[in-house]
């Protein structure tokens, strides 16, 4: 049924955290304002501070299809690694860092981290954590507000997909995503409301800033959210994963869902949307276990295992995957579903319980962060990951 109606491929856009660390003792390094300044030239607007100087963001140019993003966010990670390296620093993609303490970070002196800390105190002070954010081309305000009710209901399951952040504080917290318990201080964050129509989240939106609550809607934060400036669905739920493929793959993935409901929304179509609290229960089942949750199915009054539920949402996109060219990415989560090592939450895990080593779990994070990065010879490939050996 679906096949016989085609939609143009939804853009895609992704913005990375990378932590900065040091390869030889695994500490965060506050090391980010000489990389702005020597990757100036370089890269431009694509990589900006975060809060703490430890961090670096990437973000990418507008992809028309997950090809050109392959490609360039490749060669992009590729790129950044080269200029980290010459300043004796390494990349860790995930959600947090497993020896690091806020308490010893230092504010990045852009203004808008200035103005975030005077009005956060230690709630943004603390905020040592990592995401991904996946932008997805929507074609008007009202799909966009009737395609974010509908993908909330799988935002656990995202959550699950992307867990890499089991370590706070010198601790193993003993859950998949503790990025998820981080962000949760904040307002405005976590999983969003039903809004009936565009008019409706609007009206909300110019109430916050009428009354002084905000100045504008990019200070909502939730999980996923209606971009103010941008004709886009931003996926914000994500820990950042533990290789480039699992973003590659996240990212196909939620290009997948807008374009399967988009074609549904035309055609009066779409899923049950869920009140926020029973979601919730999900997101916290996510954020405990990972892949290994129970998921409630509260439509059908079930619970089966978060892998046989991520299941069946591959298969509800399955339709759209050809005409998309994603096909790829999507058989690679069935095969990390299929895995016994799970996903980077797993696998630091497993590392840290063979070795009680937090330089151990460092160094794979920063041998998996380069995995599939196209680096120009084998010898650059050695000086970005012996010196962490």
């Amino acid at each position: 049924m679906f096949r016989t109606f085609q939609l143009p491929t939804p853009s895609i856009g992704i913005e990375e955290e990378f932590q900065l660390v040091d390869p030889q003792t695994g500490r965060l390094v506050p090391g980010v304002h000489t990389i702005l300044e020597k990757g100036a030239s370089q890269f431009g607007e694509q990589i900006k501070p975060e809060m703490l100087q430890s961090t670096i963001e990437l973000i990418s140019p507008v992809y028309p299809n997950i090809t050109a993003a392959r490609l360039e966010t490749q060669q992009l990670r590729a790129q950044l690694a080269r200029l980290v390296t010459q300043e004796g620093l390494a990349l860790v993609s995930a959600g947090t860092h497993p020896g690091g303490l806020w308490q010893e970070q230092q504010r990045s002196n852009h203004p808008r981290y200035v103005e975030l800390e005077e009005e956060f105190q230690d709630v943004g002070r603390s905020i040592l954590i990592f995401g991904l954010h996946v932008h997805i081309g929507v074609e008007n305000n009202d799909i966009a507000i009737a395609l974010m009710n509908q993908i909330r209901t799988w935002l656990p399951h995202l959550l699950a997909l992307s867990a890499n952040s089991p370590f706070w504080g010198n601790r193993f917290t003993g859950l998949k995503s503790y990025r998820a318990v981080v962000w949760k201080r904040f307002p405005r964050s976590g999983m969003p409301e039903v809004f009936p129509s565009w008019g409706d989240f609007d009206h909300y939106v110019q109430a916050l800033i009428e009354n002084g609550c905000i100045d504008n809607a990019k200070k909502i934060w939730w999980d996923l959210r209606p971009h103010p400036f941008f004709k886009t669905l931003e996926f914000r739920i994500f820990d950042m994963p533990a290789t480039i493929e699992d973003t590659l793959a996240l990212a196909a993935l939620c290009q997948a869902l807008v374009a399967k409901l988009t074609w549904l929304y035309k055609h009066g179509m779409g899923i049950h949307v869920m009140p926020r609290d029973y979601l919730e229960e999900n997101k916290w089942r996510a954020m405990r276990y990972g892949l290994d949750a129970q998921v409630i199915d509260f439509v059908n009054h079930r619970t089966l295992p978060m892998r046989d539920a991520i299941h069946e949402l591959l298969d509800f996109v399955d339709d759209v995957l050809d005409d998309l060219g994603t096909r790829r990415e999507i058989n690679y989560l069935r095969f990390l579903l299929d895995d016994p090592r799970g996903t980077g939450a797993d696998r630091q895990i497993a590392i840290w319980n063979e070795t009680h080593s937090f330089l151990a779990v460092v160094h794979y994070l920063i041998k998996a962060t380069l995995e599939g990065v196209p680096l120009d010879s084998m010898s650059d490939r050695q000086s970005l990951t012996t010196r962490s050996e």
